[in-house]
């Protein structure tokens, strides 16, 4: 061991990025927002407009066009963990974004390639859900499985790595690192605002259908991104990997179901250490979940390791965790709805009047309105709304984060019901007279509905599972807004097929709510209505997982607790336990000037000495 360093106990965290001198700040998370802002341009059109491409260049029907596209959003949200496991604990963050955006890249190539190949795209074929088959098939489907994996892999390590270059211990750079996430926020928008303008109109050009310069220009975008971001590297502050969150979890599960048969004890571990400013924050045992206890206890004749027993800090995290699930699933069914916008909503567009005066707007650029309305919205909302509701409510925020949540889900029922309402008015124009069909435009009202229900609704759950997570779990936590991301995109395929294979069966005409591509033959309408009922009942359900939850005390992850260990010199948690188990002091103070002491002692209690 090196002089003058200390080694860290298991269990325990270390800084993910070490302050370098001329290093780090805005300087370096410029790159971040380049390659951000880029990609983004591809991403957010494609989420938009790959259902016609589906639809009218690979000939999926209705319900399987839908399905594909959600499938492949899901798939990506759902990866980003995988993104976010590996630069956590194999490789850096840096290097992580590198290897995902090759791939990523790859998988733009071959979209591109089979685009533009006319022998790599299907025929035309009746009566079936798709006419891709044998080794067409296998391209298309292996350049989706690509890109999700490519893009999720990305967005899981390059947020942290913006976020790696500023010190939270600097009061100046932990203003930066705030002011941070704004921007990174803001580079996505601007991007996906050019996305859904520039490259959608290109891409669905009515006149040749070239969606294979769409895919060029967004690989070309990409491409110069990751270059950016690589040019970076000199100015950035790389973190170490370490144990991943992710991992200190499965550990917890593993110990207490080794541990299962082990008899309860008031007596768990727990690691104490002289050097307060160098630790994670402990947090008080809890009574709830007590199974996970058995994680805690540490068998007899077993040496203290990661896989033979767990801190109580460590199994109270899995709780917290676990206590925030019903919350995340209650968030589901809104990104099923917002599936319903980037899918069929998309396809009502490409059937509807899409002039401006002499300008024929793509149906895809129509998800420009919900992110206008964020841009505008999101500054108003923070210098107007709440200083103004602080005042009444006298809370930071002007209003809980769960209530924020909650405005969102209502909003997102009443975008649904008025999505409703204008796919009767535009089956009824349509069937009246097709020649005359209704405006685009008339779809704005349920985008810019559900543009203020994802404003309350991403913002509210971002900071939520941000500022009630552990220390040193915060990325974990926080990816949680991503995976009800992706399950609301799986939850929506489900649910086309499901509503299609039950009113198959139950209407006279053997026909699903949403079967074939001729939207005026299809009860789109009740589909919307169903959606928005099930919205509304899952607002209540959430609303009494909301009232059931208890905030987290504020001073639960500090290490500024005034009562301290007599021997440890470790401060205690301040929050306090329901449970009457103490905590025991284990050999955490592994420095070379006093921490065998604390080692014998505990070895002794646990009667393994030396």
């Amino acid at each position: 061991m090196e002089e003058g360093k200390e080694k860290i106990p298991a269990g325990e965290y270390t800084a993910v990025a070490a302050p370098t001198q001329g290093k780090g700040g805005f300087r370096a998370t410029m790159f971040v927002y380049a390659l951000l802002g880029l990609d983004s341009m591809g991403f957010v059109a494609n989420m938009v407009s790959l259902v016609l491409y589906f639809s009218y260049i690979m000939y999926f029907d209705l319900s399987a066009a839908a399905n594909t596209l959600t499938n492949l959003m899901g798939s990506t949200f759902l990866l980003s963990i995988v993104g976010g496991f590996i630069s956590d604990t194999y490789i850096s963050r840096f290097a992580t974004c590198l290897i995902f955006g090759v791939i990523e890249l790859v998988a733009l190539t071959m979209m591109t390639i089979q685009a533009h190949n006319r022998s790599l795209l299907p025929a035309p074929c009746l009566h079936l859900s798709h006419c891709l088959e044998g080794g067409k098939a296998a391209y298309f489907y292996i350049s989706l499985c690509l890109l999700a994996l490519g893009t999720g892999g990305t967005r899981g390590a390059l947020p942290a790595l913006g976020a790696d270059q500023f010190d939270p211990k600097d009061p100046k750079e932990a203003k930066g690192l705030t002011s941070y996430f704004n921007w990174l926020i803001l580079s996505s928008v601007c991007g996906a605002c050019v996305g859904v303008t520039v490259i959608v109109w290109v891409a669905t050009n009515t006149n040749n259908h070239n969606w294979w310069k769409g895919f060029l220009i967004t690989l070309l975008a990409s491409f110069v991104g990751y270059a950016i971001l690589a040019l970076g590297k000199p100015f950035y502050r790389l973190q170490i990997p370490d144990d991943s969150p992710l991992l200190r979890v499965i550990q917890v599960v593993v110990v207490a179901v080794k541990n299962r048969n082990l008899r309860a004890t008031t007596e768990l571990y727990e690691v104490r250490r002289k050097d307060t400013e160098a630790t994670a924050a402990k947090i008080a045992h809890t009574d709830q979940f007590k199974w996970l206890d058995k994680a805690a206890i540490l068998p007899p004749s077993k040496e203290p390791s990661p896989w033979n027993v767990c801190t109580v800090t460590q199994v109270e995290e899995v709780k917290v965790l676990t206590r925030m699930m019903p919350i995340l699933f209650s968030t589901v069914v809104m990104n099923t709805c917002l599936a319903q916008l980037q899918t069929f909503s998309v396809q009502q567009g490409y059937i509807m009047y899409r002039y401006l005066g002499s300008f024929q707007v793509p149906a895809a650029s129509v998800p420009i309105i919900p992110l206008v309305v964020m841009v505008v919205l999101l500054p108003l909302y923070d210098r107007i709304f709440v200083p103004f509701a602080r005042r009444l409510t006298n809370h930071p925020g002007g209003i809980t984060q769960l209530q924020r949540v909650g405005v969102g889900l209502v909003l997102s029922a009443m975008s649904m019901s008025i999505a409703a309402l204008v796919e009767v008015k535009r089956r009824d124009q349509s069937l009246k007279d097709p020649l005359h069909p209704i405006s685009l435009f008339w779809l704005s009202f349920q985008y810019g509905i559900f543009g203020i229900a994802d404003m309350f609704t991403l913002v509210g759950l971002l900071e939520f599972f941000y500022k009630e997570a552990p220390a040193g779990m915060k990325s974990l936590s926080t990816s949680f807004t991503w995976i009800s991301l992706s399950l609301g995109y799986f939850l929506s395929s489900a649910l086309v097929d499901a509503i299609n294979a039950v009113t198959r069966r139950a209407a006279p005409s053997k026909q699903g709510w949403l079967h074939g591509q001729d939207l005026n033959k299809n009860n789109l309408n009740l589909f919307y209505w169903f959606l928005a009922i099930l919205s509304l009942l899952n607002f209540f359900h959430y609303l009494y997982w909301a009232m059931w939850y208890k905030y987290k005390n504020e001073d639960e992850d500090s290490d500024g607790g005034k009562d301290v260990a007599a021997t440890g010199g470790s401060p205690l948690p301040q929050s306090i336990s329901t449970s009457t188990v103490p905590f025991l002091k284990t050999g955490g103070a592994a420095d070379n000037n006093g921490g065998g002491d604390d080692e014998s002692k505990a070895d002794e209690y646990f009667g393994q000495k030396g």
